[in-house]
This record gives structure tokens, sequence and C-alpha cells, in this order.
């Protein structure tokens, strides 16, 4: 799913279900706004999925989107600064098409290591 700089709505808003190993939302609010401060509670959780978020600071790239239990490639979609891509499910792969690109990735862990987190896909 990509989400792009200019899809912020007013207010709180999520582009994940209540389900999804990450939790990936927006906030859209004026000066004044006061979002409580709060601790997370403690829950024992059953991860068996790792999910990322990519946000692109700056430069633009293709991402390339795979079905889950195949390689077949479903689009590719190109990403630009300020856009965020959240990868739930299936695979997915990026080539850089700018320059000094700087992204921000980030996905639940703990990491388990490469041989225990991938699996490589042949185009």
């Amino acid at each position: 799913m990509i989400a792009r700089a200019g899809d912020f709505k007013a207010g709180l808003n999520f582009y994940s279900q209540d389900q999804d190993f990450i939790q990936v939302g927006t906030w859209h609010y004026q000066k004044g706004q006061i979002l409580k401060a709060h601790n997370h509670l403690l829950a024992a959780r059953y991860v068996n999925r790792t999910q990322e978020v990519i946000y692109l600071k700056s430069g633009s790239l293709r991402a390339d989107f795979y079905g889950e239990n195949n390689d077949q490639l479903i689009k590719s979609v190109e990403v630009n600064a300020g856009d965020f891509i959240i990868c739930l499910a299936g695979g997915h792969g990026y080539e850089i098409l700018a320059d000094n690109t700087q992204v921000l990735e980030v996905k639940n862990g703990p990491y388990l290591g490469t041989a225990k987190d991938k699996r490589l896909i042949v185009r």
C-alpha cells in the first residue's frame, strides 16, 4: 500500500487494521492539540510475519510488489519524497531512481537474521 505525502486527513487515521502486526497511522492536527501522555501496557503477542513501513525522506524509488505465495510481480509504483510504503504481506523489492535518496525503514522485531527472515525472489 502506498500513502502519498498529501494524503493526510484531519485527526488520527490508521492505514493498518487492528490485527496487523505493525500499526501505521497518520496525525494531522492544528496548533494547541493535546495528545494525552501515556505508557503502553505489556502484552504478550504472537508475531509470525514481518511487516514494514518505508518512509521516503528524499529522492525517489520504484517499489515492486509480488504475490505472497509466488514470485509473480503484481505491480510497480514510483514513490517520491514524503510518500510512504506499508508492506503487510507479499514480497517487495526496490530500485533507487535518484541520487541521495534517503529512506527510513521501520519493521516489527525481533530480527532473527537473514536466513530466518527472507526468501529471495528471482527475477
